[in-house]
């Protein structure tokens, strides 16, 4: 569309007036993104068009990532990059006097997701186009997402988010494609010729409206689609209260887990879920008989996979559209839906494996109900068969049981595919979690390890780094991440290490100035840089990291001598709204800040700061400007995480323990270019099961400990009064749950080896390069690769 730099700013020019009604001289930044937005995502369309006639030319077979989360970040620079387009964008604009980054500072991050869930599906969207294969996304356009955070005085304060004020310039409203949803109502069963046929009636009908966004592959003409549903008033029934039935319309899509401590949160979550998954699984179906004539054969030519529990209900809901709508019998449409769906687990929490009560649920969805039920009865029926008299296995395998429908179970009972995403958490799974599953079905449990896309985390997030790359290996490794590798050449060589040098220091010089902005912290960019940035959960254990630093701040006032080298820890993180515990670590972590960052004790030597507010965007700055990574939930209870391989393929170093993909990034990069402490997921299991740890002796047998916990409730801390009581509690009365104070002499072992190591500088180099190069296997192009070849089974050029 561009052949050159006039070409550009011609068409750019032209449509920024046209757009705006001003001169350019008067359009403001706002009018100029938009613009910009508007006129890229026409470049997109004749590709995105092109691609969707292809897939429905060919008849190639369609994968459809059904997620509650999308993490989407900021898209302008990706998709600039991915067409190969950004320096001449770039050069353009800077002729017009328009700097490029301050148009993709004026993005809003897309409010679609939370964590580590949204952001894998966005990973696997963006590796599925550049690799050419046929897979979309389905999930819900929140209007407020989770929240903003904000923090007034150390506590936590939640705003909603408002991303969609200017609108969303990537995405394409469809209102023709809308799908009625229905919720509550009656069940109507009629029978003719031997069939029973049944009909939901006096239901209350929502619209799911559908806004389409493209997703641009790297270096190719495919654009696959993210579809995300939007909840709108369908029609008003005489009798019911109008502006009621509006508010509860809009809320479905209003928020992204809505707080459901009680009842009416309750069914607001379970609504999202069922409204994202029947509007998706009735346009999958139409779109496929669009090109097919044969339901039966709909697993050949469609592969549904489950992003964790939320979209679970597909699977009824696939049943009643076979049934219902497309007149198919039981036991048809029941292979049928087993051979379409996979299923990815994504906990090892029992808590947070879905559950919902029957008195909630059945009102709700009562022909779903019905479905679930027959499921239920006719699955105890085969277990029965299978293991007759064994009424406890059976109780413990039930779909529906004691009042509650389980969703891990429906999901791996109406999946052909069942994945962990880490090798540790697949065993975890087969052995403890859904063992008893794995013992019926297991042929259906397998692992893929989470991966992230390089070319955003990389190349798009990480300049100075990426260009040292391709000066060194040249640019094969953006399609072809396993050529990293061939940085290894280069860890004898002092130039490229004092390179690899200057790059952090640009980044962590960046991040200091962000810093002073917006905390106005004054942070050393020689300081090692510490970094712990994730949802804020007690398993994943800020605490362990703040009390140690505390620990930290006690031994510079017993000794101010004391060789401690300069560290600046940076926390980001959200506390759900509900979620007071994690809250009060918010809380502490400000507290010990104010305690520690101007202390004359410390002399500078220790910085903590926290920025507000996580997202994406923020995400890019920290993580190229990290030293150590902190990955250190307690081992057993993290999945996967992605975060450790993001800051892994920038060159940080990771402190963790032996869960989740972390030992598989130990088994790449070696024990020597890794710190590992902290109990082994064994032991923790162990001592759960046989309740032989007792907190206590920790706090009476480590002097260390006694003081750091004592600090919590003794009025050391800044602004304490009681905040830190139900820390101290959870601790020692409630036996600390997440094994804190077990690990934390360890962990203490293990900072003092960062610090050694850190000190002789060519040494921590040749480290971090070795992590960068071995980090191409961490790619969500080899997992995306994994799960087309031995679960969706699909084709396409990007398979290798």
């Amino acid at each position: 569309m561009f052949s050159s730099q006039e070409e550009f700013k011609e068409a750019y020019l032209k449509k920024l007036e046209m757009t705006s009604g001003k001169a350019f001289p008067d359009t403001t930044l706002q009018d100029r993104y938009d613009t910009l937005g508007q006129l890229i995502r026409e470049y997109i369309s004749m590709n995105w068009i092109q691609t969707n006639e292809q897939y429905r030319y060919q008849k190639q077979k369609q994968v459809y990532y059904l997620s509650i989360e999308f993490l989407l970040g900021r898209l302008l620079r990706q998709n600039l990059m991915n067409l190969g387009i950004y320096e001449l964008v770039e050069e353009g604009l800077g002729d017009l006097g328009i700097d490029l980054k301050d148009m993709e500072d004026v993005e809003q991050d897309a409010a679609l997701g939370n964590g580590g869930l949204g952001r894998l599906a966005a990973c696997f969207l963006d590796s599925m186009a550049s690799m050419d294969l046929p897979g979309h996304g389905y999930g819900i356009r929140y209007k407020h997402g989770l929240f903003e955070q904000k923090i007034v005085n150390g506590y936590q304060m939640e705003l909603p988010e408002q991303w969609l004020r200017h609108g969303y310039v990537w995405e394409v409203r469809k209102p023709d494609l809308m799908m009625q949803i229905p919720f509550w109502g009656r069940i109507e069963s009629s029978e003719k010729d031997g069939v029973t046929s049944f009909r939901h009636v006096d239901a209350e009908i929502v619209a799911a409206v559908p806004y389409d966004l493209p997703v641009v592959g790297y270096g190719t003409t495919t654009v696959n689609t993210l579809r995300l549903w939007n909840a709108e008033p369908y029609a008003y029934k005489a009798g019911r209260d109008m502006m009621k039935y509006k508010r509860d319309t809009e809320a479905i899509t209003e928020f992204l887990y809505p707080d459901d401590t009680q009842d009416e949160g309750k069914v607001l979550r379970l609504k999202q879920q069922y409204f994202l998954v029947s509007a998706s699984i009735r346009t999958i179906l139409e779109s496929y008989l669009s090109r097919h004539g044969d339901l039966t054969n709909l697993h050949e030519h469609v592969a549904i996979h489950i992003n964790d529990t939320h979209p679970v209900l597909a699977i009824p809901e696939m049943m009643r559209v076979l049934i219902d709508e497309y007149g198919m019998d039981w036991d048809s449409a029941w292979g049928v839906t087993t051979k379409t769906f996979a299923y990815t687990n994504h906990t090892t929490l029992s808590e947070a494996l879905e559950r919902w009560l029957v008195r909630i649920f059945q009102p709700l969805l009562p022909r779903i109900y019905m479905i679930i039920d027959e499921i239920n009865e006719r699955f105890c029926r085969d277990l029965w068969d299978a293991y007759p008299g064994e009424w406890g296995r059976i109780e413990g395998m039930a779909i529906i049981a004691h009042g509650e429908v389980k969703m891990a179970h429906l999901a791996i009972a109406g999946s052909h595919s069942v994945n962990g995403v880490a090798k540790i958490h697949t065993n975890i799974l087969k052995e403890r979690e859904m063992n008893l599953f794995y013992q019926y079905f297991p042929g259906k449990f397998n692992s893929k390890t989470n991966g992230i896309t390089h070319r955003r985390w990389l190349l798009n997030s990480n300049p100075p780094l990426a260009s040292l790359i391709q000066s060194a290996i040249g640019d094969a490794w953006i399609k072809d991440p396993s050529r990293l590798s061939e940085l290894e050449s280069f860890t004898a060589d002092s130039a490229f290490l004092e390179n690899l040098h200057k790059a952090k220091q640009l980044n962590k010089k960046r991040l200091a100035d962000r810093i002073l902005q917006t905390n106005g912290i004054v942070v050393d960019p020689d300081s090692i840089f510490d970094i712990q940035i994730k949802r804020l959960h007690a398993y994943k254990r800020q605490l362990l990291n703040i009390l140690h630093i505390l620990h930290l701040f006690n031994r510079c006032q017993e000794n101010p001598d004391a060789d401690i080298p300069s560290r600046t820890f940076i926390f980001g993180a959200k506390a759900s709204p509900g979620y007071y515990y994690a809250k009060k670590i918010i809380k502490l972590i400000h507290s010990v800040a104010d305690l520690v960052n101007d202390h004359p004790a410390v002399k500078g030597r220790i910085k903590v700061v926290f920025l507000e507010n996580y997202r994406v965007s923020l995400a890019e700055e920290i993580i190229p400007a990290a030293d150590v990574s902190q990955q250190i939930s307690t081992a057993s209870k993290e999945a996967s995480g992605t975060g450790n391989m993001k800051f892994m393929m920038n060159g940080a170093l990771t402190l963790g323990t032996l869960d989740g993909a972390n030992i598989e990034i130990q088994e790449q990069v070696g024990d020597e270019n890794i710190f590992i402490f902290g109990l082994r997921a064994e032991e923790v299991m162990k001592q759960q099961q046989d309740g032989s740890y007792y907190s206590m002796e920790y706090y009476h047998h480590d002097e260390r400990i006694k003081k750091m916990l004592d600090q919590l409730i003794d009025g050391s801390l800044p602004d304490a009064g009681d905040h830190f009581e139900t820390i101290y509690d959870s601790l020692l009365a409630e036996n600390d749950e997440f094994f804190v104070l077990r690990d934390f002499d360890s962990y203490a072992k293990a900072h003092e080896r960062v610090a050694s190591a850190y000190r002789d500088q060519e040494s921590w180099l040749r480290m971090s390069l070795i992590n960068i190069a071995r980090s191409g296997y961490f790619s969500s192009d080899r997992t995306i690769a994994e799960y087309a070849r031995e679960i969706w089974r699909i084709g396409g050029v990007g398979l290798r």
